[in-house]
């Protein structure tokens, strides 16, 4: 089993949040955002010896884990706070392995592929910065280093709005709403005539953007072919949204991804042979090209 989407902090970067004194930070283990409520961290979900197990009874093969975008890390600044991540994520034993990210305010191309070939899976960005075809224009560069290196991209939600709502408020509006943003702004950028050979995944089911298709048809618009290297992951979606996102888009483009510690796998009632292609086939054509062997660290 392959799980495209965990989340996992290296001791080096809490601390470094705990150095902090303007958002992001970390009280202790209460963390503080720019954009929404405190939120108290479970320091056992950060703890590897217990994630390793978890994984370990789970028989998951390869956890990919990210950077938590909304936590704004890529547009700080705060270039000893990405280096804590990366240097921390790095070492990481299996079955973790790690997105990479990138200082978007200072964009570093030649060090995004160094962390390719030592074996970063591929480039995570936040939803955030691209909801417009502008945004991904913006990040282009780096688009074109990750599809020279082989390696795909995920969508991931990023900063929230600033907001008085309830604590669930971010996860299911703002978050949903950027990821629908970015859908539909990478197709009317003409992403895949930009970036023929590019592997995508957009998080938490896009936000159930592709469900809709026929309001886009309605409205003048055409969905196209399907896209064989453009993916979805199942975080936080159970049976129906999955089902639904699986109409459009065929069984081939859903990839097992949980957002533990935030989340956890869904039952999808899909049957064990698609559960098993979701789990395995899927991710591994998304992370390496192809369903064969899963390559070691740093081997491309």
């Amino acid at each position: 089993m392959i799980d495209v989407h965990q989340h996992l902090w290296p001791e080096a970067f809490v601390d470094r949040l705990r150095a902090r004194r303007q958002p992001p930070y970390l009280d202790g283990w209460t963390l503080h955002c720019a954009t929404e409520a405190p939120y108290e961290v479970d320091p056992a979900a950060h703890e590897l010896g217990k994630r390793v197990a978890i994984e370990q009874d789970a028989g998951t093969a390869l956890a990919a884990v990210s950077l938590s975008s909304p936590l704004g890390v890529e547009e700080l600044g705060d270039a000893e706070l990405l280096q804590a991540w990366h240097d921390g994520a790095a070492e990481f034993p299996e079955p973790f392995r790690a997105w990479a990210s990138a200082d978007l305010r200072d964009p570093d191309v030649k060090g995004l592929e160094t962390l390719l070939d030592k074996g970063f899976l591929g480039l995570q960005l936040p939803a955030h910065v691209l909801t417009t075809p502008s945004g991904w224009e913006v990040q282009g560069e780096s688009l074109r280093a990750a599809e020279r290196k082989n390696k795909p991209i995920l969508v991931h939600p990023g900063k929230a709005r600033s907001t008085e709502a309830p604590g669930w408020w971010a996860p299911v509006v703002d978050y949903t709403a950027q990821l629908q943003a970015a859908w539909w702004a990478w197709h009317a950028f003409g992403g895949r005539r930009e970036f023929p050979e590019l592997r995508l995944c957009f998080a938490a089911a896009a936000g159930l953007a592709p469900v809709h298709h026929e309001r886009l048809t309605a409205r003048g618009g055409r969905l196209g072919t399907i896209d064989p290297n453009l993916y979805v992951d199942t975080s936080s979606y159970g049976p129906q949204g999955i089902d639904a996102v699986a109409r459009v888009l065929g069984i081939d483009q859903v990839v097992h991804g949980t957002d533990r510690p935030y989340a956890d796998a869904a039952d999808l009632r899909q049957g064990d042979a698609a559960t098993a292609v979701i789990r395995h086939d899927n991710p591994h054509r998304l992370l390496f090209g192809s369903c064969g062997t899963t390559p070691e660290r740093g081997v491309q």
